[in-house]
């Protein structure tokens, strides 16, 4: 099953200027920050930043949204969205389960395993 909105990711211009906009006027916490990026939170939301010259995949860039499934649930969703011949827009290169995919007008989606608190813990474990 999926269990609602995991996380929001933007490709942004500049990253200062996003994060006076999201941070300073929006006043969303800044939970780890990059060179080139920024993970931050809103509640129980995870947001993340990256500015477009970092990040060159997709046509679009990286915008895109991403639900949450169980790691039990993870092959499951996979395969069906594979049987039903949905397009994959990039392979997994981070922390936790993800696949990601293509809805029927091209908007950018991601299934992921895993959470804010799981992807800082591994970036505190990679430094």
């Amino acid at each position: 099953m999926i269990n609602g909105l995991n996380h929001i990711t933007l490709s942004c211009s500049s990253l200062e200027k996003s994060l006076i906009f999201y941070h300073g006027l929006l006043q969303f916490d800044i939970e780890h920050r990059w060179d080139k990026g920024a993970y931050l939170s809103c509640g129980n939301l995870w947001f993340c930043l990256i500015e477009k010259g970092n990040y060159q995949a997709a046509p679009q860039g990286y915008n895109h949204l991403a639900f949450s499934v169980a790691q039990e649930d993870f092959d499951i969703w996979q395969e069906k969205l594979q049987a039903a011949n949905v397009q994959q827009w990039q392979d997994n290169s981070s922390e936790g389960d993800s696949f990601y995919f293509l809805d029927p007008d091209g908007h950018q989606l991601e299934l992921h395993v895993g959470n804010l608190q799981s992807r800082l813990a591994s970036i505190e474990n990679h430094h």
